[in-house]
């Protein structure tokens, strides 16, 4: 890795906070530019425009969808702003670097049917089944990405009070609990995890047999195996039960706002997007919506109608 890709790297996550997938997708794209340019004879810093323009018309021609290529401009016009900002560069070869309009993909959700049908896949008889019980319930009650229920530690929870704190991005939020949640994880914390844990200075909520916090990696495993176990044809992620816990709450009556502080949106336009779900596909999803169990006056069960 170059220097400059080196400082941009740091600087993606020190002073934008970017995700860790948003900075390795971004990483990736530049080191395949920078590893391109080195066939040129040259490099990321002295590269100009035209160049950027053959490795774009590079990538159509090897069928890299419109995406993928749309990512790459993003990427790289970040890159070079911030060389051109700190003065390592004297003009930005991006600049005139016009992305294709690329159609947006709305997201796929779960039915209700298939909710219900994956959350009971893990039998509480074992360790093991107690933890995916309330790992799989905790991601669905509350909409969190996969990175932070692997970072979430035992503190995080209230379970009292019925609720998370969620840490992200320099930031926090609390979201709410529905009772079936709560029971999945005062059945693993109070009774479960102990027993795997065999370090007793371990923070972490969730650990692996082994008793060490539970890798993203390894949380995946879990949901595509409980998927095949379930037999779901649907490709099951865990930021499909993301957008499934979006798309049901907003079908219920919760307004944009409370699902974008529960999400942690920065932008509502993020959340927005669950609008132009299929409005019959969120009328079967949400039919009987495990999250309609939330108390009539918490933000969460807000009518978009209210003002």
């Amino acid at each position: 890795m170059s220097d400059y890709l080196a400082l941009y790297r740091s600087y993606l996550t020190t002073e934008k906070r970017m995700s860790a997938n948003t900075v390795s997708s971004y990483m990736r794209d530049l080191s395949q530019y920078d590893e391109w340019l080195k066939q040129k004879k040259t490099d990321l810093k002295r590269a100009k425009n035209v160049l950027l323009q053959e490795y774009v018309k590079r990538l159509e021609q090897l069928g890299k969808s419109p995406a993928t290529m749309s990512r790459f401009l993003a990427s790289s016009k970040s890159f070079y702003a911030y060389m051109f900002s700190k003065g390592y560069i004297k003009t930005n070869p991006t600049a005139a670097l016009k992305a294709k309009k690329v159609q947006r993909k709305y997201p796929e959700i779960l039915t209700n049917k298939e909710v219900e049908l994956f959350l009971e896949q893990p039998k509480c008889v074992d360790e093991k089944g107690f933890r995916d019980h309330a790992m799989l319930e905790l991601l669905y009650a509350t909409g969190i990405r996969v990175s932070e229920l692997i970072a979430l530690d035992v503190n995080d929870l209230n379970l009292p009070a019925g609720f998370i704190v969620c840490r992200s991005k320099g930031k926090e939020r609390s979201i709410p609990l529905y009772p079936g949640a709560i029971k999945a994880l005062q059945d693993y914390v109070q009774h479960i995890r102990e027993r795997i844990v065999t370090n007793d200075e371990e923070k972490a909520l969730f650990v692996n047999m082994n008793g060490e916090r539970m890798t993203r990696q390894g949380f995946w495993k879990i949901i595509k195996y409980y998927q095949e176990k379930a037999d779901i044809k649907k490709d099951i992620t865990p930021h499909m039960l993301r957008h499934s816990f979006a798309a049901h709450l907003l079908e219920n009556g919760a307004d944009l706002r409370s699902i974008q502080e529960m999400l942690g949106h920065a932008d509502i336009s993020s959340t927005q997007i669950y609008t132009h779900v299929d409005n019959d596909q969120l009328r079967t999803a949400a039919a009987a919506n495990p999250l309609g169990e939330f108390s009539p006056d918490d933000k969460t069960a807000k009518k978009i109608s209210d003002p």
